[in-house]
């Protein structure tokens, strides 16, 4: 068979995908959510070619590592309203969340911060292609980035010990502002190394559908 008969098949099957794996996560996606988010992994394949963004390579692995992940802490930031994703890479959990919250959310606003010039082209090329008007980019490092309006909600996802985390982009969260931090097996060892002053207020397994590894969101703030 050609490779021009199996892409729609391969189309069809990352389709049914998202739709099972939002439907297990108890996520409504409409038509036009579920039609963006084919489109970032489309964009994130190609030009992960020539920018290596991630190591994974195969767009199903990335709907099931990538995608699917990030969809899953959606819930955790129901009440956000300006959210910013630090060392946002490729645009995980950021871009999902802002995809998300176009219809679920309206009025939410997320940045990303990348320190790499290639990766916040690519974020900059997926808000254009996407018509994502409530996302901002911007390429810095985070203890060094100035904003107008501080952040309610500050994440990352595999971007550092939780410590360096808080101690980098602290001055960017508000006052009753919360970290949530997206980490793999639960970090107890950086827990207990946390800045004086903060305080984890909760602890939150996920489970993503077809992916068999522990994942947790560590929510933290100011005591």
């Amino acid at each position: 068979m050609s490779s021009t008969q199996t892409a729609p098949a391969a189309k069809q099957a990352l389709e049914a995908s998202l739709q099972q794996g939002a439907s297990a996560l108890g996520i409504t996606l409409d038509q036009e959510q579920q039609q963006q988010l084919l489109a970032y992994l489309d964009l994130l394949a190609k030009w992960n070619k020539v920018y290596n963004l991630t190591s994974i390579r195969e767009p199903a692995q990335m709907m099931t590592h990538h995608l699917l992940d990030s969809l899953a802490v959606v819930p955790a930031f129901s009440e956000a309203k300006n959210v910013l994703d630090v060392g946002a890479g490729g645009g995980l959990p950021g871009m999902i969340l802002a995809i998300w919250a176009g219809k679920a959310r309206p009025q939410m606003r997320v940045s990303m911060v990348d320190t790499v010039h290639k990766k916040t082209a690519f974020l900059t090329q997926v808000k254009a292609e996407l018509g994502l008007g409530t996302v901002s980019v911007h390429t810095a490092r985070v203890e060094q980035l100035q904003v107008a309006q501080k952040f309610d909600v500050i994440t990352s996802r595999a971007f550092a010990e939780l410590a360096d985390f808080i101690n980098w982009s602290a001055h960017l969260l508000t006052d009753d502002g919360q970290f949530i931090a997206l980490k793999g097996v639960r970090p107890d060892e950086e827990i207990a190394r946390l800045p004086a002053g903060w305080e984890v207020t909760e602890i939150r397994p996920l489970a993503v559908p077809g992916l068999d590894a522990e994942r947790h969101l560590i929510f933290i703030k100011r005591k």
